[in-house]
């Protein structure tokens, strides 16, 4: 199963690396987006659970893993500017699907409030509409660390909150990879941060509520920071929504154990392929006013 890989121009402005995993049989692709700090490995175990029975399409942002080296970091990366970059990728690969992991969910939202005409349904994961207690003194201790480049805290951070779930040697290539980003990318997620800790995110509800296919919001049972009661809310936001919790795992879902592995995939190509699930996923309409989170 070997990639075809390729740097992307997009709009005469970034480099984007990208890797298109293409299943002779598969009739449908879909375009995964990291989380934040996260590159193309991080979604190892997705791509074998998608792949063959669709084309994976993988890619690391601007500022981060095998892009970085194609692009100067003169300016900080806003959620809009992730999306405009999601929307190029899924028009280049004519995707029909796009799946999200964590931070990635915002440009993903972003992005499909645009409505892009071939994108047909979309996956959130480990997303929430609210900064919960247990998120906000993550993002707070978060955007100290990462201004003052406490790498070791960093690593230790990430491990100990939404990583906690993790097993001891995926804990260890977490922190190796956390602590030894470059600096611009510490100071991409810090901005990242502090736009989401300061600022007016009402915009961001407004645009969910443009989006108008079936989107599956799924979160892990013991998630804290992103939780799957925190995640139902965005029923009340995006009109064709439906969830699905995966039982004993937290944050990273299919990275932490094999049933939550296997539950994740069946929940995804179930929804995908429009197949019925073991557990019926729920369904809501309607809106509210909440705030989202990474």
């Amino acid at each position: 199963m070997r990639p075809e890989i390729a740097v992307l121009d997009i709009q005469g402005q970034y480099r984007v690396y990208t890797e298109f995993y293409r299943a002779d049989a598969a009739a449908k692709t879909i375009v995964l987006v990291n989380g934040s700090m996260a590159t193309t490995a991080s979604f190892a175990q997705t791509v074998k659970s998608l792949y063959p029975q669709f084309n994976v399409v993988l890619y690391d942002q601007p500022y981060a893993g095998r892009s970085k080296i194609h692009n100067r970091h003169e300016q900080m990366l806003t959620k809009e500017v992730e999306g405009q970059i999601l929307l190029e990728l899924l028009d280049h690969f004519a995707a029909e699907y796009v799946l999200s992991f964590s931070w990635g969910g915002a440009a993903t939202l972003v992005a499909l409030a645009h409505r892009p005409r071939r994108i047909e349904k979309a996956v959130i994961s480990s997303f929430s509409p609210v900064i919960n207690a247990p998120m906000r003194d993550y993002l707070e201790r978060g955007v100290d660390y990462l201004g003052n480049l406490d790498r070791d805290r960093v690593g230790h951070l990430v491990n100990s909150t939404i990583g906690k779930h993790l097993p001891s040697l995926f804990k260890r290539f977490n922190y190796r990879h956390v602590s030894s980003l470059a600096a611009h990318e510490y100071g991409q997620m810090h901005f990242h941060i502090s736009h989401v800790l300061n600022s007016d995110r009402q915009c961001y509800l407004k645009a969910a509520r443009q989006i108008d296919i079936p989107v599956l919001f799924l979160n892990g049972e013991w998630d804290e920071y992103t939780s799957a009661d925190d995640a139902k809310l965005f029923g009340q936001h995006v009109a064709k929504s439906c969830f699905s919790t995966i039982q004993a795992t937290g944050h990273f879902l299919d990275m932490e154990h094999k049933a939550a592995c296997r539950d994740s995939r069946e929940a995804v190509v179930g929804f995908l392929k429009g197949q019925r699930p073991a557990s019926p996923l729920r369904y809501s309409q309607g809106q509210a006013q909440h705030a989202w989170a990474l």
